[in-house]
Formats: C-alpha cells, structure tokens, sequence
C-alpha cells in the first residue's frame, strides 16, 4: 500500500506520547494501523507476527535498554505470548522509551491481557478515511467513499471490490474473534455482523437480533460486546435527562464503514435515497474522531413521540449541541430540534450538509448553524 501522510493520526499519536509511554493505536483490520505505524520513520518496526520477533523480545529488560532513546512499533503485539508483561516492563522501567503498540481491539479487552495498563497507555482509536482525508487518497467524490467504504485497500480500488468485503469477515473471524476471545459459533456470528451492518443507524432491540439469527438474548450482548471493543459497531446511547418523554435506554447501532453497510445492502450504485443514511454515517465518524481526542462522548437522542436528533455532544460550560445530518439545508424541518430545545436550551443546533459554507439560518424560533464536514469541528469549538 502507497505511504500516505495522515497528519491528523500522526498528531493523534503524538498527542498520545506525550502523556504516557505506550500509545495503543487500535483499529479495524486493514483500516491502515500497520501502514501508519510504519511511517514513523525514527522508530524501530517490528511485527509481532513473525517467530523472530517473539525471540527478540523474549528478553524484555536487554531489548529495550538496546534501544536506548528510540522509539519502537510492536504491531499486533497481541500475537506474543505475553503482550502485557512486556508493555508493563516497557513503560515502568524504561520511561523515556516511547512505544506504539497496535491491535485490532480495546486493550485488555482479550483473554490475552492479564493488565490493562492503566495510567501508562493512551488509546488512539483509527477509523475509516475521514473525509476530510479524502484529497490526499486522491478521491475527490464523495459519492465513492460511501459507496467503497473507507478502508484504504477498497476505497483506492478502481472498481467495486465485493469480494473484499466478505473475505475480510472471513479473516477478522479467524484472525480477531477465534484467536483473541474464543467465539466458536462462526454461522451465527457473522449473521449478527451482517443484520447490523444491514441495519446500520436504527435501534438496536436485542431479543429481535436473537429471533433474527437464533441466538439467545444473553450470547447476542456477549457478541455485541465483542463487536465493539473490535469497533466493528458503535453503539450509540441515548442523551437523557430524566425527561418523562425521553428515550433512556435503547441504543442505537452503526456498522464501522459504509463500504459494508453498502455491500450488506446489496448496492452495487447508489441512489438518491441512500445518500442520507450514508451522509450520516460519514457525520458520525467525524465526531467520534473528534469525540475521543478531546473526551467528550457522541449520544443521539429521541422522545417517546419519535422526535429524534441524529447526534448529541457536550460541549463547554454545560452546553448540548444538537446535530443534524441533511443532504440538503432544506430538508430539515425543525421539529425534533425544537422538541430537544424545550428540554435543552443550551446549545448550538447545527445541520451538516455536503459541500456547504457556514451560514447563519433561522428556524421557526431556532437558531440554526449550516454547515460542511469539512468545517464541522471549527462550529462545534
């Protein structure tokens, strides 16, 4: 895979450093985890996939002192015998050491990691190809990132790539689920994967899911889990507080890329009506990239009226932005928003449109920010 500078990961990673010693790059499978590890270019590489790597770091204490002030890459350092000790001897007794460690789950999420490692790691979580990164993949429409996905392999593919994405559910099952938590069920397994990539955005009601793929209710939370600690789904929850009329507990499920929720789908093009869904999806990876840098978590919210805002995220002194992802400024009407305000009046109500410059509109007795993907972050402050 070409090198591609990502600046925005780099500064992610960077950030990570800085205020502790590992830096946990976790991610999807191909989502570019080992491509940008590789591109530290002052830090040592080593795959942990490979027998060779096991016996250079069989001694913790002498490899590392080796190193002396050089930062190192332990890619899928799950794959050795005892990833945590050797993190633990990393980051208290060699503290200078920088280390980025990759894997395709939540650290300490596996039966492989005995320490979470707490207070000696950041976590820095990769997604998809935002779009804000699409000029430097040389993508310039939008249209194909929601149709191929952001996994750089499929999004930089010249044609529509189908098989990839059913061989890479076979490989993250053999490779992430079998060997990291002993899920043996592989049928059912994947048919929940793909009911939530189908169903991509909507309310996740989990005694349907186990009627849908003939699982009980408890083994389809266990999977749910699974999913997504190895971010194959985001579970969003519902924002409440305490109103009478508001959902509380039923979450609402994304799949990780719209490549999959496409090819779950069976598009093979896309027309004008899946564009919203998709547009959505893009809007949701852009907050959660923002969400994890700055702490501040991604909530959707709905009444018992069925009046929803499609996101919901805290901001400064107390405010609650409300977001709402249109194709188009017009589409919005203003009546979840303002059913939200009556509860909620703090906050900036922002619709995020393809391709729009910021602008001030008014909405029935709202103010309302349009906005573009591009320019989202600045909005938000």
């Amino acid at each position: 895979m070409l090198s591609i500078d990502r600046p925005y990961w780099h500064d992610r990673i960077e950030r990570a450093w800085k205020s502790a010693p590992i830096a946990w790059l976790s991610g999807v499978r191909r989502v570019g985890k080992t491509t940008l590890a590789r591109s530290f270019s002052d830090a040592l590489y080593l795959n942990c996939d490979l027998p060779s790597t096991a016996e250079r770091v069989a001694e913790p204490e002498r490899f590392f002192r080796s190193l002396g002030s050089r930062r190192v890459v332990l890619d899928e350092v799950h794959q050795l015998p005892d990833p945590s000790r050797l993190l633990k001897i990393a980051a208290d007794e060699f503290p200078a050491l920088r280390v980025l460690a990759t894997g395709s789950s939540t650290l300490a999420a596996t039966q492989k990691f005995r320490d979470s490692l707490a207070g000696r790691k950041r976590t820095v979580h990769l997604l998809p190809v935002l779009v804000s990164e699409l000029p430097a993949f040389g993508v310039p429409e939008l249209r194909r990132r929601m149709l191929s996905g952001g996994l750089p392999a499929a999004l930089m593919s010249d044609e529509p790539a189908p098989d990839l994405f059913a061989e890479w559910l076979d490989s993250y099952f053999a490779r992430d689920i079998q060997e990291l938590f002993r899920v043996e069920k592989r049928t059912p397994f994947l048919a929940l994967v793909r009911t939530l990539l189908r169903q991509s955005g909507g309310l996740a009601e989990t005694s349907s899911l186990a009627r849908l793929v003939g699982l009980s209710r408890p083994t389809v939370m266990t999977y749910l889990n699974v999913l997504e600690v190895t971010h194959v789904v985001t579970v969003l929850r519902p924002f409440h507080r305490g109103g009478a009329s508001e959902l509380t507990h039923q979450p609402k499920i994304y799949g990780f890329d719209t490549g999959f929720v496409s090819w779950s789908r069976g598009w093979n093009e896309l027309h004008a009506a899946d564009y919203g869904q998709l547009w959505e999806h893009l809007v949701l990876e852009t907050l959660l990239a923002r969400s994890e840098r700055e702490g501040r978590p991604v909530h959707f919210w709905r009444d018992k009226q069925r009046r929803e805002v499609d996101f919901v995220v805290p901001g400064r002194r107390g405010e609650i932005h409300a977001i709402e992802c249109k194709s188009s400024a017009s589409a919005l009407d203003g009546k979840a928003l303002s059913a939200f305000r009556t509860l909620h009046p703090r906050g900036r109500n922002v619709v995020v449109v393809p391709h729009e410059r910021t602008r001030e509109r008014r909405l029935g007795a709202l103010d309302v920010t349009v906005t573009s993907l591009e320019t989202l972050g600045d909005v938000l402050g």
